[in-house]
């Protein structure tokens, strides 16, 4: 880890908040009611980015426009973010409400780590110091890291991020021409009429 330079577009995430919802095999079918599987990796902010989560044989679906991870008590995982652009991106993570940059409360006002171009990052907890991480791990509320850390369990069970372009780049620069036409096509390309006929 280190620290460099990186001037955000904007205060506010590109695209939103993305989350992903984890719980144990019963606490998503009593969450989610419906559900079909889905890749690990998904795309956000825009198609930037993609995320998930990483972490032996774990199932990732996606129900009533949520995406949820099903891990089982103790099992280790990673989070993974792949920087899509031809520019840095910033990526902000929390998982039961803390940042991992610090353990600490998460907000969206905090930095993050700087993925460079075509670069994936792969976070395994944490941070506790330059050199060292808390590794994450799948828990039942009582026993998470923010309810032993901190006391607090109203987070638990939501990982998040938070993507930033940086000021003076155009985030989609990188597209071909033709995917960005693509973009902004039209399903009905006719003027609109000025009578019914």
């Amino acid at each position: 880890m280190g620290y460099t330079s990186f001037n955000r577009a904007s205060g506010t995430p590109y695209g939103g908040v993305a989350t992903i919802n984890y719980n144990d095999r019963e606490g998503i079918a009593a969450m989610t009611g419906g559900k079909s599987s889905v890749s690990s990796m998904q795309s956000a902010a825009g198609g930037l980015v993609e995320w998930g989560v990483k972490g032996s044989s774990l199932k990732n679906y996606y129900s009533g426009g949520r995406r949820f991870v099903e891990g089982k008590e103790g099992q280790r995982y990673e989070l993974v973010v792949k920087n899509k652009a031809r520019s840095p991106v910033e990526v902000v993570l929390s998982v039961d409400g803390l940042d991992v940059m610090d353990g600490k409360a998460a907000s969206t006002r905090k930095r993050g780590y700087i993925v460079e171009p075509g670069k994936t990052l792969e976070v395994e907890g944490w941070r506790t110091s330059p050199d060292a991480v808390a590794s994450f791990r799948f828990s039942g509320v009582g026993s998470s890291y923010a309810n032993l850390k901190h006391g607090d369990t109203r987070n638990v069970g939501v990982i998040g991020l938070a993507v930033y372009t940086e000021k003076g780049v155009d985030p989609f620069a990188w597209m071909p021409r033709e995917v960005e036409q693509r973009r902004g096509a039209s399903p009905f390309a006719e003027a609109p009429m000025t009578g019914v006929r």
